[in-house]
């Protein structure tokens, strides 16, 4: 059993390299037509380079599971701002692509709490729509199979005609869209139980979020449900993926921690071992890829795992 770590976004440890640079809207507005464009290539360009030396980075450490900022190009979204953000970037995004491809990388995002595909309100379902439609085309650009994490997102005006509501906008999504999706129990709303029904009604993978989890507990167990998660990855070529994260604190048991408890989280990691299925776990922490490391050495220190690299090991 193969177990694979990732962290989010940024690199604590690459302090000087950013690949969010962004301009306002309230800026963007203030510059002449000409200047907008002019800004935002010179962003993008920017961004983009800056990605593949995270990803370079990524590499030399041997971390091979990263979730990209959706924030990589500034205002794609924006209901009143269009421009092409592919195609005088194509051979940057084309480049990107082939280094993930030859590296074997896994490459996921996670749009903000304002995607939210079964919202009540019309403009908020067709901006959540292109913002997927933006992730797609990305990944379409860089020629790689990435997938995007989502919650099911509203409760009103109560779960069941919330839950049909997404059905129903996603089965109007097209097909390349609908395979880019993958659905996570939240830590207010939808459990895990309810996001696991859903994704079986649909054919979706489940993504297990354990912190969400325990803060949103339906006093069920969880081990019961564990395989039937993991089955619904089947159609899929990719192992499994999870969340992983320690609260702050038992005041602030929803925000997350620096760092990882490694104990819960090995604990975590002998409830998994009795599939004997390889998992990527997704470590959601503010201390990014340094408590990515300081994870492991704990792991090496506590266990009997068998590392191949910093961020792979073998359960036997």
């Amino acid at each position: 059993m193969r177990i694979r770590l990732g962290y989010v976004a940024i690199s604590k440890t690459l302090d000087d390299i950013s690949y969010n640079h962004t301009i306002t809207y309230t800026n963007y507005q203030k510059l002449s037509n000409e200047k907008q464009l002019s800004k935002l290539n010179d962003i993008i360009h920017t961004n983009l380079d800056n990605l593949l030396q995270v990803l370079k980075y990524n590499l030399q450490n041997k971390i091979f599971f990263f979730r990209f900022s959706h924030n990589l190009i500034p205002l794609a979204t924006h209901k009143d701002v269009h421009f092409d953000y592919i195609t005088p970037f194509l051979d940057k995004w084309k480049k990107i692509g082939v280094f993930i491809k030859k590296h074997n990388m896994r490459i996921d995002s996670h749009p903000d709490q304002f995607c939210v595909l079964n919202s009540i309100n019309p403009d908020i379902k067709k901006q959540s729509i292109k913002m997927l439609e933006f992730q797609y085309k990305i990944y379409q650009a860089m020629e790689i199979e990435g997938h995007v994490v989502l919650h099911i997102g509203s409760s009103v005006p109560d779960k069941q005609t919330a839950m049909q509501r997404f059905c129903d906008t996603y089965l109007t999504l097209p097909k390349g869209i609908q395979k880019m999706i993958l659905l996570e129990n939240d830590d207010k709303t939808f459990t895990v139980h309810e996001t696991l029904n859903l994704c079986e009604t649909l054919h979706i993978p489940m993504v297990l979020d354990y912190h969400h989890h325990l803060c949103n507990y339906e006093k069920k167990d969880l081990k019961p449900v564990l395989e039937r998660i993991l089955n619904t990855w089947k159609y899929t070529t990719l192992p499994p993926k999870m969340h992983f994260s320690s609260p702050k604190s038992k005041k602030e048991k929803r925000a997350h921690n620096i760092i990882i408890d490694a104990h819960k989280f090995i604990s975590f990691l002998e409830l998994l071992s009795i599939y004997n299925q390889d998992i990527d776990i997704m470590l959601e922490c503010k201390g990014k890829d340094e408590s990515l490391f300081r994870l492991s050495r704990q792991i090496h220190f506590y266990t009997k795992y068998k590392f191949i690299n910093n961020s792979t090991f073998l359960i036997k």
